[in-house]
Formats: C-alpha cells, structure tokens, sequence
C-alpha cells in the first residue's frame, strides 16, 4: 500500500471512536501489567504510565483531545456507576465507622483545611499570582470539585485540574512510603490519609492494597470534597479579613 492510501487508513481509524476506546483500554491493560511484573513499583502506576503513553498518541498523531474524547467517552461514563461501587466496601466496615466516627471527623477536618493552607502557603511563597493560590487551593478534592471551586474564586479551572492530577499521582507514589516512615499501620487510617490528600487516584491504589483501606479512602475522597466546598469559601473570607 502507497503512504498516500497508509494516511486515508489511518484518517478513517481516527474518526472511528472504537480507535480511541481500545487505545484507552489496551494502554491500561499495558500498563497494569507492566506495574504487576516491575514488583508494584510507585513509578509505575497504571494512571501515570497509561495516561503518559495516551498522551504521547495524541501528540505524535496530532489528535485533538475532543476527538479522543468522543471514541473514550464512554470510559468516563463508567465513573458514576464505579464510584457509587465504592459504597459496598464502606458499608462493609460500617461497625468499624460507627466507633470512630469522632476521629474521622476531626481527621477530615484538619486534613482539609491544611490541604487547602499549605497550597495557598506554598504558592505565595514561591511569588504565585491570587489566581494561582486560587488555582491551587482545592487540589486535594476531586477534580470537578475543584476546577468549580476554582473558576468560583477567580482561578483557572484548567490548572486546578493539572494540580487536582499531579496531587493524586504523587500521592499514591509517596503515601506508602511516607505512612510506612510514620510507622501507621492501621488500615482505616492510611486508607483515610490516602483518600484525604490524593481522592480518586490514591483510592484507586488503596482498593488494591487493602478492602479496609480502599473503604476508608473512599469515604475521605467523598467527605473531603464536601468539607472543602464548604470550607474554602469560609477560609478565602477569614484570609480577606486579614487583608490576604
């Protein structure tokens, strides 16, 4: 076959949105298997290698993200009906809850507020612009969160979603490590400090180690993104009061 009739295959593929759906699927599939037989390395996370070798499709071929998006879309649907899944391990630990809902709530509490603190503080010392800390602010939430929470306080969704995605990857690198440094075993509490600072991305990686941690991650991720709806709009208010 002449390169001239390689490229009409290869526009007509493109326009074919199972294209992009089984890229999206095979790049996972790859990518999970490569992470099984590096050992479970942190480096190699699905979500990081599959989404970077996703990337590099799209740029190499010069595909527009609308295009990927109408072939994978219904990838994306798939989130609502996973995301409600998360309800059956967390109704599993539902004893476990009830005697430590106290804990959990004070947990969320000072979790939240320094997520949202130490982006702020972090952004202003290194000379970030007030839509950057705005930008910065909700990260530890899960993304449509906090892209509206975002656009809401005058930053730019866009880069609340960059820093929403860099937060969870980071933090389904580092939360072991670091958890295992604290010497925090408990399962329901490395879960919750998953699920706290790295939502959706860090339950993903809590659900392989441990039901219990997966349960409580998800009930961070989904308590966390409440708390920080509501809890950035107070904090943006006491920092204004202050002349911040």
């Amino acid at each position: 076959m002449n390169p001239s009739g390689l490229f009409e295959v290869w526009v007509f593929l493109g326009r074919s949105p199972l294209l992009w759906l089984g890229l999206t699927l095979l790049a996972y599939l790859g990518a999970l298997a490569l992470y099984r037989r590096s050992g479970y390395l942190p480096f190699l996370i699905p979500v990081l290698t599959a989404t970077s070798f996703t990337i590099a499709v799209l740029w190499l071929t010069d595909t527009p993200y609308p295009t990927y998006f109408e072939g994978a879309k219904f990838v994306h649907f798939l989130i609502g009906p996973a995301t409600v899944a998360l309800a059956v391990p967390l109704y599993r630990q539902w004893a476990l809850l009830r005697r430590i809902w106290r804990p959990v709530l004070l947990a969320l509490l000072v979790g939240s507020l320094t997520a949202m603190v130490s982006a702020w503080g972090i952004a202003w010392a290194l000379g970030g612009s007030r839509e950057t800390w705005m930008s910065l602010m909700p990260k530890s939430a899960t993304m449509p969160i906090a892209m509206a929470l975002a656009e809401q306080a005058g930053g730019l969704p866009s880069l609340a979603a960059v820093a929403v995605a860099v937060t969870g990857i980071a933090g389904a690198i580092m939360a072991r490590p670091l958890l295992n440094w604290a010497g925090i075993r408990e399962p329901a509490v490395r879960g919750f400090a998953v699920g706290l600072s790295a939502h959706a991305i860090g339950t993903a990686r809590a659900l392989q180690v441990h039901e219990t941690a997966g349960a409580f991650s998800a009930l961070a991720m989904a308590l966390n993104g409440v708390a920080t709806a509501l809890l950035m709009p107070l904090l943006l208010a006491v920092m204004r009061a202050f002349g911040g």
